[in-house]
C-alpha cells in the first residue's frame, strides 16, 4: 500500500458545502408521520450516554417525556433543576449517534448542549470516580472528519471555556480539566494506544467528545463535554463504580453550574 494512500473517510470532503440531507427536513417528516405538533426543546439540553441521570430523574419523578420531540431514534425528557429548564436524551452512545442527536437538538431550538459521558482512566489523577471538563479530544473516531479537516484534536470553544473558569470550585464534586481520547472502538484500547495517550497527557478515554466539538466548531454551536471517569477499563476487580446514585447527583451539580454560568455570561 502506498504511503500516500488516504482512506475514503478523508476523501471527497468539501467542508464549505452544505449537506443535502438536513436535520430540519428529517424532523419535518418525522412530525408528519408521527402526527406531532411543532414544538421546541428546552434552551439547555443534556446528552446522557449511560442513561444514569435519566434513570435517577425518572425514579424521583422529576422528568417528563417531551411531547413534540420528533427524533426517530431517541426520546427527550424535560426536567427542572434550581429554576432552570433542561432537556435530556439518554443512551446516545458513540460519536455518530451523539452528533446525530446534537444536530436535531439545535435544529429544534437548543441553545446550549452539555454532554456527561462515562470514561476510562488514562492518567491516574486519583481513584475513580471523578469528573473532567474536556478541553480537547483526540480524534480517533470517524464523525469529526465529516465536519472539520484533519487534525489531531478537536477543542472546546475557547470563549466558552473561559466562561466556565472557576465555575466548579465550590462544588462538592471535583472537576479537573484536560484532554480525552475519543475512540469508536472501546474494545481496541491497546497498550500501544494507551501509552501514546499517556505521553500526550490525556486523562481519559470516551466515545463522543471529539465529534461533538468538531460539530460545535463547524456549526458554531456551544457544546460542553464532561468525562465522568468511572473505571480503569475493567482491569481491576470492583471497577465501574460511579458513586452515589450512579454519579447522577454529581453530574446534575455540574450540569446546573455550567448552564447557570453560561446564562450569566450571555447577559
Amino acid at each position: 500500500m502506498s504511503d500516500r494512500y488516504s482512506p475514503p473517510l478523508l476523501r471527497h470532503k468539501k467542508f464549505e458545502q452544505p449537506s443535502v440531507f438536513t436535520p430540519e427536513n428529517l424532523l419535518r417528516e418525522a412530525r408528519r408521520q408521527k402526527s406531532l405538533a411543532q414544538g421546541s426543546v428546552p434552551p439547555v439540553c443534556v446528552l446522557d450516554p449511560d442513561g444514569d441521570i435519566l434513570r435517577y430523574l425518572l425514579a424521583n419523578r422529576q422528568a417528563q417525556l417531551n411531547p413534540s420531540w420528533a427524533c426517530y431514534h431517541t426520546e427527550l425528557y424535560d426536567f427542572y433543576q434550581e429554576g432552570l429548564e433542561f432537556g435530556l436524551v439518554g443512551r446516545a452512545v458513540g460519536a455518530s449517534f451523539a452528533v446525530l442527536v446534537a444536530e436535531e437538538l439545535f435544529a429544534s431550538g437548543c441553545q446550549l448542549l452539555i454532554s456527561v459521558t462515562s470514561a476510562g482512566q488514562i492518567l491516574p489523577l486519583r481513584k475513580p470516580p471523578y469528573f473532567v471538563l474536556i478541553e480537547r479530544a483526540l480524534r480517533d473516531e470517524g464523525t469529526s472528519y465529516h465536519y472539520l479537516p484533519s487534525s489531531d484534536y478537536a477543542s472546546i470553544d475557547q470563549t466558552l471555556l473561559k466562561t466556565l473558569e472557576g465555575a466548579f470550585a465550590q462544588l462538592a464534586v471535583r472537576v479537573d480539566q484536560g484532554a480525552s481520547w475519543t475512540t469508536d472502538a472501546p474494545f481496541r484500547e491497546t497498550p500501544t494506544a494507551i501509552e501514546y495517550c499517556r505521553a500526550e497527557r490525556i486523562l481519559a478515554v470516551e466515545m463522543e467528545a471529539a465529534a461533538l466539538y468538531a460539530f460545535a466548531q463547524a456549526r458554531q454551536k456551544p457544546v460542553i463535554c464532561f468525562a465522568h471517569i468511572t473505571n480503569q477499563m475493567g482491569r481491576i476487580e470492583g471497577d465501574f463504580e460511579k458513586g452515589v446514585a450512579d454519579g447522577s447527583q454529581g453530574s446534575l451539580q455540574i450540569i446546573i453550574k455550567a448552564a447557570r454560568q453560561w446564562f450569566i455570561k450571555r447577559r
